[in-house]
């Protein structure tokens, strides 16, 4: 199946009461390993990139490399745009053909914030789904991190969508980039939140989180949740592994395999418990 608009991820796990699982990718064997899981499962999913994981191969080669393996899936999967902190990266990423985009700008003011995701959603057609963020989501990812984080006010959702007109809003609820072991909802301003948002939510820094919260996430407007730290671990790890076992190890393609399989366990255990009615 070719890529789908973000949209079309949305409206389907909405209907069908389904947390997407959005997980990032940098090269082939993290995708290869995302859309094995994906395919197994069933559930519509995002797969995204961040403007600082497209150093090395520009976002034309994500999009060629993630729209070939799709060609032999049957499972809705749009390719997002993740933390778009400039709207040159939403240009280049739109250019590229990717099908939902996220802008954030959630660490300047109010205003300035509602002006960049407004100019966001002009550029971005409609048919193609806009993620904003309101309220400065904390931690690290990619040795980047915000200079404060500040929690998601429940009496600016309603006005921020309405004027950004986004699909989605990513918000600030305690979770945090990266590994925070201590990283905790607050379900009490989630529902807040979730009250008076008119599109349904995000959570990024799934990968910190504790299981147990990841699955009752469904139960308060999130349709996505973001998850990365967790799979390049995974490959990393393996990687690891295989050179400890036998320094001189020259089979490449036998430990990248290895590392496609580790990584399609993370993303099939984290979809099964954003979504706990999945068999």
């Amino acid at each position: 199946m070719p890529l789908v608009s973000g949209l079309e991820v949305i409206n389907e796990c909405v209907s069908r009461g389904f947390v997407a699982g959005a997980f990032n990718t940098t090269d082939l064997e993290t995708t290869l390993g995302i859309l094995d899981a994906v395919d197994k499962v069933g559930v519509p999913t995002f797969i995204q990139v961040a403007p600082t994981n497209v150093a090395l191969s520009g976002y034309e080669y994500i999009y060629d490399m993630v729209a070939r393996r799709l060609e032999k899936s049957s499972v809705p999967v749009a390719l997002h745009l993740d933390h778009g902190k400039s709207l040159d990266a939403v240009e280049a990423a739109l250019a590229a053909r990717f099908t939902s985009i996220m802008i954030d700008d959630s660490e300047a003011s109010y205003e300035d914030n509602i002006a960049t995701s407004s100019t966001a959603r002009q550029m971005t057609p409609a048919h193609l789904a806009l993620e904003a963020e309101l309220g400065s989501i904390g931690g690290k990812e990619d040795d980047v991190a915000p200079e404060y984080a500040a929690h998601t006010d429940p009496a600016q959702a309603k006005d921020f969508v309405e004027k950004v007109r986004c699909d989605m809003l990513a918000v600030s609820v305690g979770n945090q980039h990266g590994y925070v072991p201590n990283a905790t909802i607050d379900f009490d301003l989630l529902a807040q939140v979730w009250d008076a948002s008119p599109v349904p939510l995000v959570i990024h820094g799934g990968s910190g989180l504790p299981s147990e919260q990841l699955s009752r996430l469904h139960e308060f407007g999130v349709v996505k949740v973001n998850v990365a730290s967790d799979l390049r671990n995974a490959m990393i790890r393996s990687f690891g592994e295989a050179y400890a076992a036998n320094p001189n190890e020259a089979s490449l393609i036998r430990v990248a395999k290895d590392a496609v399989a580790a990584i399609s366990d993370v993303v099939e255990r984290r979809i099964r418990t954003f979504n706990p009615s999945v068999n």
